[in-house]
């Protein structure tokens, strides 16, 4: 038995090279580099968490302090408050973006005109491409106290103005929103592509055993597509306790009246690099959060391997 593995190893080894994968290898090598630049050589700065770093000292020399980076945050005041809003919105906008996305792609898989088609495809996928630096901007002629357009039509019906910037309670409702119009237009795609891959002859099955739209949705499109939807889920969850930083920095204007329901990790850690330039906190808290989340995606995927093998990302 071991010997057929270590031939199976070989022969997957030699075909790695082959002239049939070497175009593949070539096409994937710029995404290799990349990984490689960008997300595995800084991982040695994961070393700044542990200490107090000095300038002069540099990161070799700076003093070893253990722990106490971490125990700074999570003895602060804000920890809870921070750690409250990253996991809650971030659970907020997994349900309902998965849920829309999914709307969106049943809704577009009923349309039959392939121009249409593309022209959804491109009205929903346009907001991606918007950064939040202008979406702020927009969002803001929308809600700004004086001369915003929700107001000024508050105005004209006799209505008191709301002061958007100052009450923090409306502003999970507003964010949830935003990134709904701005994410869900490309994760729809994903799951319209999944949903043209189903076998046409399944939906001609269930119309011969008198089904309608509705049961087919459910019963095929749904139940067909469900290993992607719980893989993009589980792709998501990794990023639970990561926030969007625009999306939560720009859109709020870091207002501090809203810090009670917006402030998360990532502001939080924007700011103490901008007030205080206290580097190994904030190293310290981008190092819990990449743990956490690692072991978040271990725990999710395991959960989905125990009900579905086939649905596990790995």
């Amino acid at each position: 038995m071991l010997e057929v593995k270590s031939k199976t190893q070989i022969k997957v080894k030699k075909q790695w090279f082959d002239k049939d994968n070497r175009q593949l290898t070539l096409l994937s090598a710029p995404a290799i580099l990349y990984l490689i630049i960008f997300a595995y050589l800084p991982m040695f700065g994961l070393v700044l968490a542990f200490k107090n770093y000095r300038y002069d000292l540099g990161i070799l020399g700076s003093e070893w302090v253990g722990f106490k980076n971490f125990t700074f945050f999570f003895t602060s005041q804000d920890a809870w408050r921070v750690t409250r809003n990253t996991l809650g919105l971030n659970a907020l906008f997994i349900i309902t973006g998965t849920a829309f996305s999914t709307t969106l792609a049943l809704l577009m898989f009923e349309v039959k005109k392939r121009f249409c088609i593309k022209a959804y495809q491109t009205i929903l996928i346009m907001p991606n491409f918007i950064s939040w630096v202008v979406a702020g901007y927009m969002l803001y002629a929308f809600l700004n106290p004086q001369i915003g357009f929700i107001n000024k039509t508050l105005e004209m019906y006799s209505k008191e103005g709301v002061m958007w910037y100052s009450n923090a309670k409306l502003w999970p409702v507003i964010l949830t929103y935003c990134n709904i119009w701005k994410n869900c237009g490309l994760s729809s795609i994903i799951y319209y592509g999944a949903l043209m891959a189903i076998d046409n002859e399944l939906f001609e099955a269930a119309e011969l055993d008198g089904a309608n739209k509705l049961q087919k949705m459910w019963h095929i499109s749904i139940a067909e597509i469900a290993p992607v939807i719980l893989t993009m889920t589980i792709l998501s969850l990794g990023n639970i306790f990561r926030a969007d930083f625009g999306l939560f920095y720009q859109l709020t204007r870091d207002s501090s009246t809203l810090y009670e329901t917006t402030d998360v990790i990532d502001t939080y850690i924007f700011r103490a690099l901008k007030t205080y330039g206290d580097i190994g906190t904030s190293s310290a808290i981008g190092f819990f959060q990449s743990v956490v989340g690692f072991i978040v995606i271990l725990c999710a995927n395991g959960i989905v391997r125990k009900l579905n093998k086939n649905a596990a990302l790995f």
